[in-house]
Formats: structure tokens, sequence, C-alpha cells
């Protein structure tokens, strides 16, 4: 995706003195009446509670609920409780923000702050705009591969010299479902195909993935890029290859649940979380942050720089057919 156009008017209009709208009285006026807010979300709680700690700071009349949960455990939460026919949250945030929009479960809001996001980073319909991303990379380690002899592409991947030599994490179903789309069904499989005969090793989270790269146990792996930033930074021997296209990523994304009982707060707290203040929070979080007028905690992580591709919602929705394909694949 080409992110420059839209973070270059995004710094245009930090430049030309352009302030984004403070709440309307309206609003505000609204959200002292109703006084509280429960958010639903899969942030993890070292980016999540400060978060929301940092709004209950702006605006001390809210009395707020946190509810964080794993991904897969929020969108079931919500769905059973749709089932019972109550809707609970009045704010969500989720990597499955696009298949919650597509449910009819998000109402329009269309937040002043949004106007600082990339289009590929906002819903057209006003439903949801993403909080941070994650980026999936190739990452290696330095002290046993040198930059220019590192992987610049897919296609590079299949070089019988990474044969045993990758790690992978055991469910990438988003990843390889968004490359599916990309590259369509009889390419991909394709592709895939090859890449199963390089005998990957697999583990199951990225997290652990980046250490035992970092450990020296095999040289490249599959990481997110935020994390091998504060690997780097901690003078771990690794570092993450910029140059695959496209470079397939998830989003938290922010959205107004379309029964909130508390509107007006809800769209206050929205406009906190996509506002630069809160966004630079993000950034010393040492997570990826949406806004485009906040620049990321290392250069080489500047999304306008980077071919992204955000895992579309039929990914998603279709999520077992692509895990069943994936598991199939590469014989797990």
């Amino acid at each position: 995706m080409k992110l420059i156009a839209a973070l270059a008017l995004s710094l245009y209009l930090c430049s030309a003195g352009v302030v984004f709208a403070q709440p309307s009285p309206a609003v505000l006026e609204g959200a002292k009446k109703e006084g509280r807010l429960t958010w639903y979300t899969s942030m993890a709680i070292d980016t999540s509670k400060p978060l929301l700690d940092a709004f209950l700071v702006e605006y001390p009349f809210v009395k707020a609920e946190l509810a964080r949960l794993g991904e897969e455990q929020l969108l079931n939460r919500i769905l059973a409780e749709a089932r019972a026919g109550k809707v609970l949250f009045d704010v969500v945030s989720s990597s499955g923000i696009q298949l919650l929009a597509d449910k009819k479960f998000l109402a329009p809001y269309a937040s002043p702050e949004a106007e600082a996001y990339a289009p590929e980073l906002k819903d057209a319909g006003h439903r949801w705009t993403a909080v941070y991303n994650n980026n999936l990379v190739v990452m290696y380690n330095t002290r046993m591969l040198a930059e220019r002899d590192a992987p610049r592409d897919y296609p590079d991947l299949l070089n019988p010299k990474w044969k045993g030599k990758m790690l992978m994490d055991s469910t990438d179903y988003d990843w390889y479902g968004a490359l599916m789309q990309v590259w369509g069904k009889e390419a991909g499989q394709r592709y895939f195909q090859r890449l199963a005969q390089q005998q990957p090793s697999w583990r199951r989270g990225h997290g652990l993935v980046a250490q035992l790269v970092a450990a020296g146990e095999v040289p490249i792996g599959w990481a997110y890029s935020f994390r091998v930033e504060r690997m780097k930074r901690e003078s771990a021997p690794v570092d993450w290859v910029t140059t695959f296209n496209p470079i397939v990523t998830t989003i938290s994304g922010m959205g107004l649940s379309a029964k909130s009982t508390s509107p007006n707060t809800s769209k206050l707290f929205i406009d906190f979380v996509l506002s630069k203040k809160a966004q630079e929070m993000v950034r010393e979080m040492r997570r990826i942050p949406s806004r485009g007028d906040v620049k990321p905690f290392a250069p080489k992580m500047d999304q306008s720089k980077l071919k992204l591709k955000l895992v579309p919602a039929e990914v998603a929705e279709h999520s077992d057919r692509y895990a069943e394909e994936f598991r199939k694949i590469f014989g797990l």
C-alpha cells in the first residue's frame, strides 16, 4: 500500500497549524451526564491500561470498566452476548474490527482525529480507525547473517540455503490468508507448497520465535517488527528486512458500539486514543502508532516506506478455512 500521500497530507496539516477539534460542548455535556464507559479490548494490558488511565486523568468524571481478553475470547464474548440479546460494550478495539463492522456491531463515528490517518488505516464508512499496527516481517540474527545476505523478498525464501533454517509461528493463518488474497489461489498454493519443502521449524508465538532467532537457534524467522526493534534497543543481535512486498499487517482498530449506552463518553474516548498525545504514548510503549504525524521510535519503522497489506476482513471471516489450508500445506 502507498501511505506516502496520506502521511504528507497529515504533516502538511500540522505544519499549517491545523488544530483538530476539541470535543463539542454537546458531546462533553452528554458525557458528563453519562459518566461511564465500558471498553472491550484485545490490547495487551500494558498498552490498554495506561491509555485508559490517561483518559481518566483528562476526564475525571468518567467511571470506566476495562474488559481485556484474548482476540478469540473477545470476539466469542461479543457474539455470545449478541445472541443473548444484549450488547454490553461501548467501545471495542480488536484486530477483528473489520469483521465486527461487517457484522453491524459498530456505529459510524467520524472522529476529527481520524483526519491524521491514512485511508488504508480507517474505514471509509467511519466505523473504525487503527490504533496501532503489527507488521509481520523476516528477522535475522546479525551474528549469523550479514545484512547483504538476508532474504529480500518472498522468492528468496525458496533458496535451498534456507532449508531447515527458518522459524515460523504455527498459527499464522491471517498472514497466509492475506498473501493468498494478493497472489490468488493457484499462485499462492504453489508458493506455499514450495515453502513447506524448505522444512521450516515451528513454534507457537512470535515472541518466542524472536527470542530463539536472537539466541541463534536459526538465522531467520518471522516476527513482529516492533518486537525486533525492542530487542535491538536491548542490544540483542537481531534486525529485520524492510523490502518484502507486501508486508502483511494486522491492526488493533477501535470503534463505537452500535448500541452504546454512553455514546458521548465513547466518542470522547475514541478521540483521545486517536489523538497525537495518546499515539505518542503508544510509540513510547514500543508499538507502531497508526497515526501519520507521529514518528515511530525507529526510523526504519516509518509506515510510509513499507509496502503494507492489511489483512482483509474476508480472511478474518473465513479464518477456519484458511487455518485448515495452512495446516494441510505445512503438515501441521
